[in-house]
């Protein structure tokens, strides 16, 4: 299931929420071998919490209102944000597109592949069509799409991430080399300046780009805001804090920064 929310007809901006929701489907629930408390726990070790109030607040402020679509599902039913193949690293600790391990490595759910295809066929394969769409029509309303990720990342590392040795700023911008031109992130880096330290790709890396459109598309750019939960929210998993403002705000701000017909230079 996810949510859009229309923005303005000249708008190129799509403000993406994936990881904001705790709901989780019964089937989903049902292959899951975590109790009650346990489940509750690793919803606030991995929810991107508030993330979506953010992205709201960001985007009813903006000059021109971008286009919103949001996840309304737990990324413990399937991750919209990941290779649905063997391209996705996070495979290697259970967390492809549907996770098996928990954030600390435990057991999720089982392995069990016709279970796996059969959430696949029923969220993320609809979701990432739903996504493709959206992209599909800012570029043909404007001739280009501008893909901004929004998520949270926790203060000290979990164990299931791969690449947690590297800094953890206050704002991680994640970019990729054909969809994040210089444009967006030097806007993204005013924007976000207040914020506190701004690090590049690190402990994430990356930003989402439909499969149509991964490395095909110059027209469509995209840059992940990953924002730094003890920046805004008591951790983990609990309420927003008075650094909230100033983050949608600043989400704000790089919005108005891309929204104009003058935010991409001439070739």
């Amino acid at each position: 299931m996810y949510a859009q929310k229309p923005g303005a007809a000249r708008s190129a901006v799509v403000l993406h929420v994936p990881h904001s929701s705790r709901t989780l489907t019964p089937a989903a629930r049902g292959s899951i071998l975590l109790d009650d408390a346990a489940l509750s726990r690793e919803l606030d070790h991995m929810t991107d919490a508030h993330t979506d109030l953010i992205a709201a607040r960001a985007a009813a402020a903006a000059t021109v209102t971008p286009w919103t679509h949001r996840n309304l599902l737990s990324r413990l039913v399937i991750d919209p944000e990941r290779f649905p193949d063997e391209r996705e690293e996070m495979r290697a600790v259970g967390m492809g597109a549907v996770y098996t391990r928990t954030s600390h490595g435990g057991r999720l759910r089982p392995d069990d592949p016709d279970h796996e295809r059969e959430l696949l066929a029923a969220h993320f394969v609809p979701y990432a069509a739903a996504f493709t769409r959206l992209v599909d029509a800012r570029l043909s309303a404007t001739g280009r799409a501008v893909v901004i990720d929004v998520h949270s990342y926790p203060a000290r590392a979990l164990p299931y991430e791969l690449h947690s040795a590297g800094a953890r700023p206050a704002i991680c911008l994640g970019t990729d080399d054909h969809h994040t031109p210089p444009w967006l992130l030097d806007a993204a880096r005013r924007a976000f300046a207040d914020c506190g330290e701004i690090g590049l790709n690190t402990p994430f890396a990356g930003c989402y780009v439909p499969l149509k459109h991964y490395d095909r598309n110059p027209d469509v750019s995209a840059l992940m805001i990953e924002i730094r939960r003890d920046v805004y929210m008591t951790e983990p998993g609990g309420a927003p804090t008075d650094g909230l403002p100033a983050v949608a705000r600043a989400l704000t701000a790089l919005i108005d920064a891309v929204s104009g017909p003058a935010a991409r230079p001439a070739p």
